[in-house]
């Protein structure tokens, strides 16, 4: 997609933005974006390319957010120390917006008679029967994804049974165990994962993930962008740092549908994903030459053909770009 040979080494995120974790670097002269945004950013772009699955995770409203910030500052947690959970006092509610086909992604509590009907065909296997006794209704969510993410007693057995079931079933959620357990085998994430909803996106789709919302995405090609923080809570499928307690506590059980953001469609050619936070609205000019209107600071990325000028308060784009987010033609950062 960045129109460059591969390197032959991991590449999965290509960060735009000010965030001081890893600022955009400037084209043509020293310094990075940080030095020429006055004041916070309050988004941040990805180009995301997950070969593989990501970590299950999930993130804070920003009332935990500079609660959790504030506590760890005071206990003299350094900041880099992997046991530290809030990197800084902000909230991270995200989007993805797709560009391969498919891209797929766990994203929220579905009901749990969703799980209950998935697993009912080997509800005899002794050893999915703990699941099934202690999953019987949506009330049930957190003390069994508390069992499940500490490894409790018959969860590893458990997690074996749901693989080698996964190797003759058909659903997208078995697909994901089967997937899972290719990359991280014996993972309570696995267990998880059947919990969720396992969401296939198309060209165009995107989800909202606000907080709380518990979340991994799976493989495929896509635009995230975020409110500008670093603080993740995770929950599996990671060699990093899980805290039960603290994920537990920013987790929503409550059981929803797949968080699809709908765009508004303000003329041809044009989709608006506004999701319900402050921080960033997602534009996407296709196939068209149109003046967006900007409400501050954007990022303009093209990721088909070639992008027209960008002036003053608005900008004009040329074929398949995505505003607020920036690629082979470079990033632009207007007022």
């Amino acid at each position: 997609m960045l129109g460059r040979r591969p390197s032959g080494r991991p590449e999965a995120e290509l960060w735009l933005g000010a965030h001081p974790g890893s600022p955009a670097r400037l084209v043509g002269r020293d310094g990075t974006l940080l030095d020429v945004v006055h004041g916070r950013l309050p988004f941040l772009l990805k180009v995301l390319a997950a070969e593989r699955p990501l970590s299950l995770q999930a993130h804070p409203t920003p009332e935990l957010a500079a609660a959790g910030f504030a506590r760890e500052e005071a206990a003299g947690i350094p900041i880099d120390a992997p046991e530290r959970n809030y990197k800084d006092p902000f909230h991270k509610p995200e989007l993805i917006y797709a560009l391969s086909d498919p891209f797929r992604a766990l994203c929220g509590f579905r009901p749990v008679a969703q799980t209950r009907t998935l697993l009912e065909p080997v509800a005899g296997d002794e050893r999915i029967a703990p699941l099934l006794d202690r999953l019987r209704t949506d009330a049930d969510l957190r003390p069994v994804f508390e069992w499940l993410v500490s490894r409790g007693d018959d969860v590893d057995d458990l997690v074996v049974a749901l693989v080698e079931t996964s190797s003759v079933a058909d659903d997208v959620s078995w697909d994901a165990v089967r997937r899972l357990s290719e990359t991280n085998p014996g993972d309570p994430g696995i267990a998880i994962s059947l919990l969720l909803h396992t969401a296939v996106l198309r060209p165009g789709e995107a989800l909202y993930l606000p907080a709380g919302n518990i979340h991994a995405y799976l493989d495929g090609l896509g635009i995230e962008l975020m409110a500008a923080s670093d603080n993740v809570l995770r929950g599996g499928l990671t060699s990093k740092h899980v805290d039960v307690a603290e994920l537990v506590s920013v987790l929503d059980f409550t059981p929803r549908r797949v968080p699809l953001l709908r765009p508004e469609e303000p003329r041809p050619g044009v989709r608006v994903f506004r999701p319900d936070v402050p921080d960033f609205v997602l534009t996407v000019v296709d196939g068209v030459a149109a003046e967006v209107p900007l409400g501050g600071a954007a990022i303009a990325l093209c990721v088909r053909g070639r992008r027209g000028s960008t002036a003053g308060r608005r900008s004009a784009a040329g074929r398949r770009p995505i505003s607020t987010g920036s690629r082979r033609c470079g990033s632009t950062v207007t007022r």
